[in-house]
Formats: C-alpha cells, sequence, structure tokens
C-alpha cells in the first residue's frame, strides 16, 4: 500500500495562481506513470493525494523511487517543486466495496502523514522484502521507532535513499521517536475535571514541573499517564514513562532516566547525560519519587539544565523546589445520597461498576445494590486502588455481602497513631483481599513480594508456585499450575502483567500490594527462606546468561540483565547482609562472590563500572582472610575494574593477592589467568619488563597444566605486549600457537580473536599486503560468529590497514559506523586501540578533504557495523584478488 499526498499545497496554490491547474495535472501524470509501469492499482485520489496498492513491495518501491526522480527532475511553474511525501506499509487488509479497509490501511496513510516533502518512509514490514540488493540503486536508512497518531504501538520506519534521492530531511513528523507511556488496561474514569485543570497547568508559559501529591492508590500514576498523552502532540521529541517505585537513591534515578531514554552506558550520569536532553522538547513523567533520596535535587538540576523539557512527577508528598507546581490529586467523588441517579453521577461508582463488569460482564448497577455500592465506595474512602479491589471481589459476593465483611475487615491492620488513616485504609482492603483467597494463594501471594521490579513466568514457577521445582530451575519452568495462579492473583487484582522486552509476560505488583505481601512473609518467618530461594534462582539466572555476553547474543543478553538488575541487586544484598549473631553464613558469602563473577562482564559492558566496583569490593571485604577459589577470581575481577578505573596500585595489590591465593590453594586451573592479570597491570604501569615477567610465568603455568584454553588466551595477551615493543616476530609466534589451540578447540570466538591481532600486527610491521588478506579473509568469519563488540574493534582495524592501502573513503566510513556501535553499546574505545589506529586516521584526514570526510564519516554514522562491514569487504575483495597471507598457517 502507497499513500502520497502534496506538502504545503495550499501555499503552493496561493503563490502559483491559475498555473496550478497545470502543476497539478503534470503531478497527477508523472505520478501515474510510475504507477502504471510498476503494476500498481489506484484506489483512491483525492485532491492532490494519491492510494495505491501493489502485489510486490519491490513493485511498489520501484513506483515511489521513479515518482520521486520524475518530481524532482520536472520544470515547474517558477521554479516552485512540487514536494510529495509517501509512505509505504505491506499489510493484508480487507477488500470491501471495491477497495481495502483495516488497520494496515491506517497505518500506511499514518506513515505517509509523518514523512516529509520528498520523502518516502517505508514499514518494517516493508523493509523486510526490499532488503539490500532487491532493488537496484535503493537502500534503506533506519529512523528508528516512531509513535504515530492513533496507533497503539511504535513504528520502526525507515527512509528509502539512492541515487536521485534526496537523502537529508527535517525528523519525521510523529508524535515521538522513543514514546513510551503504559497502555492502561481500562478508560479513566471520573476524572474529567482534574485532567482539563492539569492539562491547563502543564501548558502554562513557564511551568515546567507539576507534582502530583497524594496517598498510596489516589491514582496519581494513572493520572499523570492521561496528562502525558494529552501532552504528547506539543512535544515532538515524546513522552517518557520513567519508574522509579524500585529507585531509592539520586544516581539510581539518574539510570532510570538514561535507561528509559536508552542513553548509552558511558553518558548514564551528569553531566554527560544532560548533553542527550538539553535539545529534547519532552515530557518526562517520573513515577514514584517518594522513597528516593535526591529526588528533589534530580528533578531540580533536569528542569534546570534542560530548558524544553516538563516534568509530571507523582509523590506522595511535594518535593519543596522551586520549579514545582504542586497538585493534590483529590479522591474519586462520592454519592451524595444513596439512590441511583446520584450514585450514577459519582466518578467512585462509576469505577467500581467498570471494575466489577471486569469479573462479572452482567454486573449493573440498580435501585436494589445502589445504595450499598455507594456505601462501599464511601468505606473506602473514594480511593481508588481501594475500589478496584473492593470491585474484583463481585465475581464471589453481592454487593450487600461485600458491604458486610467490608465493615469488620476495616479495622484490622496498622492502625498506628503515625500511619494516614487512608494508607489505613488501603492496608485494610489489601488484608480483606487477601484473607479472601484459598491458603495455597496467600502462599503464593507473599512469596511473589519478595521480586524486585517483577519477574518472569520462570522465575514464578521456582518461587511463588507451592510445587515450584526447586532454585535454579532454567527456562520452561513454568506450566499449566503456574499460569493458574498469575491468573488467580491477577484476578484478585494483587497483580499485574506487562509485556517485557522479549514479549514474554512480565508478572509484577504495586508497591503498596507488594509492601504488603512482605509484610506477610515476615509474619509466616518465611522472608529469609524466600530471599535464599530469590538469591539462588538469580544466581542460576546469571550464570546461565554470563556466557553469551561476548557473542553474538549480547544484545539479547544485556536487555535481560537490564530487566533483572533490581533482583540481582536484591540477591547481592541478602548474600552480603551481616546475620544478627555477626557470624557470616559461609554458603552465603560464596553465592555473592560467584554472583560477582557471574555479573562481572555484563557490569562492564553494560556501563555499570562503578557499581562493578561497590560489589566486588564489598564482596572481598565480607569474605575475609580465607583462602577459596572464588574469592580468588574476585579479586582478580577487581583488580582488573581498578585498572581500567586508573587506580593501578590498588589493582597491582589485589592481583598480586589473587596470584598469591591461587598459589597457597595449590590450584593452577586459573592461576594463569591471574598471572596474566597481573602483568596486564604492570604494563598499563610502564614497567614492561616486569609485566613480560609475568606473562612468562602465565604461559609456563598454563602449559603445565594443560589447559590450552587459558594458554591461548595467555599467548594473545603476550603476543600484544610483544607487539607493543616492537617484536614483531616474537608477537606473530606467539599467535600463530595461539591460533593453532583456537582451531584444535574449536573455538571460533577465540580463533576470530587472534587472527584479527594477527592482522594488527602485519600493518604494524609494514606488510600491508599479508595485512590485508589476513583481514579480508576474516571478515567473512567474524560477521557469522562475533558479537557486536568485536566487530567493532574489526571494523576500527580493518579501517586502518585500508587507510594505508589508501581506501581513505571506506576507512572513514568504517570509522562512523564503529562508533555509532561503540556508543549503542556504551563502550568507549580503549587508549591503546585509539593510539593504534590514530596514524591511519591522520592518513585519511590528509587524503581527504574536510568536506569529503565528513561526507564519508557521517554516511558510516548511519551504517550498522555489519553493513559497514560487508560492504567494505566487498568493495575491497572486488579491486584486487585476494592472496594468501605470506608465511602464516593456512
Amino acid at each position: 500500500m502507497l499513500f502520497s499526498d502534496m506538502e504545503a499545497s495550499t501555499l503552493l496554490l496561493s503563490r502559483l495562481g491559475d498555473l496550478y491547474v497545470e502543476a497539478l495535472s503534470s503531478y497527477r501524470s508523472l505520478l501515474r506513470d510510475a504507477w502504471d509501469r510498476w503494476h500498481g492499482q489506484e484506489m483512491g485520489t483525492e485532491g492532490d493525494s494519491f492510494f495505491v496498492v501493489f502485489e510486490t513491495a519491490a513493485d511498489a518501491v520501484r513506483a515511489a523511487v521513479q515518482a520521486q526522480q520524475g518530481l524532482a527532475a520536472h520544470g515547474w511553474p517558477d521554479g516552485v517543486p512540487m514536494r510529495v511525501r509517501m509512505g509505504l506499509h505491506t499489510g493484508s487488509p480487507a477488500p470491501h466495496d471495491g477497495g481495502y479497509v483495516g488497520m494496515d490501511v491506517h497505518r500506511a496513510a499514518r506513515i505517509a502523514a509523518a514523512a516529509n516533502g520528498g520523502q518516502v518512509v517505508v514499514s518494517e514490514a516493508t523493509a523486510g522484502l526490499v532488503g539490500p540488493g532487491v532493488v537496484a540503486g535503493v537502500h534503506l536508512v533506519d529512523l528508528g521507532s516512531h509513535q504515530l497518531k492513533d496507533l497503539p504501538a511504535p513504528e520502526h520506519l525507515f527512509q528509502l535513499a539512492g541515487e536521485g534521492l534526496p537523502r537529508d530531511f527535517p525528523p519525521l513528523r510523529s508524535l515521538g521517536a522513543a514514546t513510551g507511556l503504559p497502555v492502561p488496561a481500562t478508560t479513566l474514569v471520573g476524572r474529567d475535571t482534574e485532567l482539563a485543570e492539569l492539562e491547563a497547568l502543564a501548558r502554562s508559559p513557564g511551568v515546567r514541573l507539576v507534582t502530583l501529591t497524594g496517598t498510596g492508590g489516589s491514582g496519581k500514576t494513572r493520572l499523570a499517564i492521561a496528562l502525558a498523552q494529552r501532552l504528547t502532540s506539543a512535544y515532538p521529541d515524546g513522552v517518557y514513562f520513567v519508574p522509579l517505585a524500585a529507585a531509592t537513591t539520586a544516581d539510581a534515578m539518574w539510570t532510570s532516566l538514561a535507561t528509559t531514554l536508552d542513553v548509552p552506558a558511558a553518558d548514564r550520569a551528569p553531566p554527560r547525560l544532560f548533553d542527550h536532553l538539553v535539545h529534547r522538547s519532552a515530557v518526562f513523567v517520573l513515577d514514584n519519587l517518594e522513597q528516593v533520596a535526591g529526588a528533589d535535587v534530580v528533578v531540580s538540576e533536569l528542569v534546570t539544565r534542560c530548558p524544553h523539557i516538563v516534568a509530571v512527577a507523582t509523590s506522595r508528598r511535594p518535593l519543596h523546589v522551586a520549579a514545582e507546581h504542586e497538585y493534590a490529586v483529590p479522591p474519586l467523588d462520592l454519592p451524595l445520597t444513596s439512590d441511583v441517579e446520584a450514585a450514577e453521577r459519582s466518578a467512585a461508582v462509576q469505577l467500581f461498576v467498570q471494575h466489577a463488569r471486569k469479573v462479572s460482564s452482567r454486573f449493573a448497577l440498580t435501585a436494589d445494590n445502589a445504595a450499598d455500592v455507594s456505601a462501599v465506595c464511601r468505606r473506602l474512602d473514594g480511593l481508588p486502588l481501594a475500589i478496584e479491589l473492593a470491585a474484583a471481589r463481585t465475581r464471589l459476593l453481592t454487593p450487600t455481602a461485600l458491604l458486610a465483611r467490608l465493615g469488620d475487615l476495616l479495622e484490622l491492620g496498622d492502625s498506628g497513631v503515625d500511619r494516614p488513616t487512608r494508607h489505613q485504609t488501603l492496608r485494610s482492603t489489601l488484608t480483606w483481599s487477601h484473607d479472601l483467597l484459598t491458603p495455597a494463594l496467600q502462599q503464593s501471594f507473599r512469596r511473589l513480594g519478595v521480586f524486585s521490579g517483577g519477574a518472569d513466568l520462570d522465575a514464578v514457577a521456582v518461587l511463588v508456585v507451592p510445587s515450584g521445582s526447586g532454585a535454579g530451575a532454567g527456562p520452561g519452568a513454568a506450566g499449566s499450575e503456574t499460569l493458574q495462579v498469575v491468573s488467580d492473583l491477577v484476578e484478585a487484582s494483587l497483580c499485574t502483567v506487562s509485556e517485557a522486552v522479549d514479549s514474554e509476560p512480565r508478572i509484577g505488583m504495586l508497591e503498596t500490594v507488594r509492601a504488603y505481601a512482605l509484610d506477610q512473609l515476615r509474619v509466616h518467618g518465611e522472608l529469609d527462606l524466600a530471599q535464599e530461594r530469590h538469591a539462588h534462582h538469580y544466581l542460576h539466572f546469571a550464570e546461565q546468561l554470563a556466557p553469551l555476553v561476548g557473542g553474538n547474543q549480547q544484545l539479547a543478553a544485556r536487555a535481560r540483565f537490564e530487566t533483572e538488575h533490581e533482583n540481582l541487586r536484591d540477591a547481592l544484598r541478602w548474600s552480603f547482609r551481616p546475620v544478627a549473631n555477626g557470624t557470616d553464613p559461609d554458603e552465603r558469602i560464596v553465592l555473592g562472590l560467584r554472583l560477582c563473577m557471574a555479573l562481572a562482564l555484563l557490569w562492564h559492558v553494560g556501563g555499570y563500572f562503578s557499581e562493578r566496583r561497590r560489589w566486588l569490593e564489598l564482596g572481598v571485604e565480607r569474605a575475609g582472610d580465607g583462602d577459596r577459589p572464588e574469592l580468588a577470581r574476585c579479586l582478580s575481577l577487581l583488580a582488573a575494574t581498578l585498572r581500567v578505573a586508573g587506580d593501578l596500585e590498588s589493582a597491582r595489590g589485589h592481583a598480586t593477592a589473587s596470584v598469591d591465593m591461587w598459589r597457597r590453594m595449590g590450584d593452577s586451573s586459573t592461576l594463569a589467568m591471574a598471572l596474566t592479570e597481573l602483568a596486564d597491570v604492570e604494563a598499563e604501569r610502564g614497567d614492561l619488563g616486569v609485566a613480560r615477567s609475568w606473562y612468562e610465568a602465565a604461559v609456563g603455568v598454563a602449559r603445565d597444566s594443560a589447559d590450552r584454553a587459558q594458554l591461548r588466551v595467555v599467548l594473545g595477551e603476550f603476543a600484544i605486549l610483544e607487539a607493543s615493543e616492537g617484536h614483531h616476530d616474537q608477537s606473530l609466534e606467539l599467535d600463530l600457537e595461539a591460533l593453532s589451540i583456537a582451531r584444535d578447540l574449536g573455538d571460533p570466538i577465540g580463533a576470530l580473536t587472534t587472527e584479527h591481532n594477527l592482522a594488527c600486527t602485519l600493518r604494524e610491521m609494514g606488510r600491508l599486503g599479508d595485512a590485508l588478506a589476513q583481514m579480508r579473509n576474516l571478515v567473512p568469519r567474524g560477521l557469522d560468529v562475533a558479537g557486536p563488540g568485536a566487530l567493532t574493534a574489526l571494523a576500527e582495524d580493518y579501517a586502518a590497514i585500508l587507510a594505508e592501502v589508501g581506501e581513505h573513503l571506506t576507512a572513514v566510513r568504517l570509522l562512523g559506523a564503529a562508533d555509532t556501535m561503540r556508543l549503542r553499546l556504551g563502550s568507549p574505545r580503549h587508549h591503546v586501540q585509539a593510539a593504534e589506529i590514530a596514524g591511519p586516521i591522520a592518513e585519511t584526514r590528509a587524503g581527504l578533504s574536510a568536506q569529503a570526510w565528513d561526507q564519508a564519516y557521517q554516511a558510516g554514522r548511519a551504517l550498522t557495523i555489519e553493513s559497514a562491514l560487508r560492504e567494505a569487504h566487498a568493495g575491497d575483495a572486488s579491486r584486487q584478488p585476494t592472496p594468501a597471507p605470506q608465511g602464516l598457517a593456512e
């Protein structure tokens, strides 16, 4: 489906006058020629717009390209060009009355409406059918995800680019490229007045911060979401929902904000975070701030430093900052009398009826039950959460029976004088809802409270369901019993279900409900046991996830890590928490150390450098002085962390302690790796002689232990030192041995790493032909097995080789793609890598004009790292045959 229409046609008519008719005729003729040539069927024409359908996506693309090229080449009256926007989408619309109808038609129209004049925008469905090479001379530019009017979910959009088509356009006319508001399951009830007041306030000149305050369960979040929906069209960079219920510190709040925005890991804290925010015109819904220490400072700095941002905050208390406009969210209005007419006008009763009908479709407000329903809403003080929980029980109870039970249960719970009345009411409602569950469901409910930030179905199966399979069960543990438990708790309004990044269900709780569940765990004496099972499960999760980080599943592994990060933190807190009698259970400490070992690389690639250091330091401190392999490994990891942070003396001390501990234990299984880390530290300190001695020792230990996998790693690190000292022949010898081991072990990643190092050494030796041949042989296999981080370094070193053989434009495009990927991964270029490629980069600048360099670099920035490598390899291989590297093993 292709939709098109002319940009600024009314303005064009006023400028051309009588000539507009001639221009319109030419315009229609050019477009219809394109439709006819590529077998398009015109479904509708109105004014200057077209709706055309094609049998294939390729034909639609060809028609759009021909039309845009024809429009650009045509001689228009008075030299005023016709700029036409087009949108393409592939789907399955329903035939109707000689045309087509359905959401796919609307989606195609919305995509066209988001485009700029002269631009052709295509959906992800169409892009998947017209990939590289399908339509000659045409390629796709990834525009990211965009929220389009009236469509429930963001659309991933692409732009057609190629010869004769303009490349640069303003941002799409979408509602925001990363709009992320939750989609409520029900319509908002009874908040028309509040919503109108809030919208007027938020749109007032100079208003930058609106804080919705009120007691727990008063509907602050729901109202904030509705307000943000109304503001979406006024903020071109979108609206963002930042859940902060799990945050307790200002640092965690900044991290949550950056994660919501998908900011690179290296820029997640001020002041670098503001580089990503200062130019945005956006709305941020900051949800649940009352427990965040320093939230007032964060919000104040956000609105002060970012002049185009409006913050909508929810909190049980005001922030008391200068920019704040407080809005106290009242309870829903209650019926003034008990007759049915008054009840129907009450927002509280309307909400009750809405949720009662969700569990009992025949429920209706009548003259017979209006008084009881009104009484229930009054007893619950018009609090939305309490009303929703009460209405869910109409599956079992009539309003009369509900009111009778509610009266007794309102007196239960914490009635302390320091607790607000409405909090007591909410607590009483939760107690009542909980006590209506079966004993087995009560147990599942309180166990669910152990999760922070929710859980997937497998975790629920292990830790929540009474017959769960035990800690550490893997994927697929969730069965029909788990689904039934979750369904029952959802129906009781005691847990929620949302869609996770992997499209799997995620089970969560409102924070007030979770606090009640945790209290129930304490009452039943089950809290520590639940936390222990929780920690064991997430240790298993982390140890299964860690090996995926180095391969081509890195981004998916990182996404799963981010989703479960708060649960992993809770597991670490439990592991390293001192016990009451001052005696540290050995197994608990070991569990925490193993968690640190599993999470170390995930913290590194995710940009959580300070967190990695903090947990490793805490683990080493809590472990004490006793020798154990988990501690020795964490000492080495801590040394690596401190080395990267520049604290080389501390790194040296911890690396030495790790080596000494392995030697005392007589365990050479990982001693070689500890020696290698110590050598790395000495190399960073500049003491290359000492570093050499440690590398030699590591090689000897690895050979004696017959651990060839460790030997390969050690040889590769030693080879890098040799190359840095100009001992290239020795470096090649070490790398060739490492390569032979990797091939013998069937280790494609290890072989790839070693061959990459060989290519770099050959370049440094001046053997450019051999280096180029090595890289040509390497790139296709790298694209098959390497992860994004390894491909990025590969692209940089390939660029260095190409630069030195004079292929400057290709080299610069590779550098642009590599920089984009480093930003995405949050992995800044290491100073050694930067120094190694600095010379070739300088050669490209000397060999190209500033304009040509910038154009090539920006073109590379728009490419994925995989696309850039494929393009470079194809162009390089076509210029000359690929010889075998001289003097190297096949």
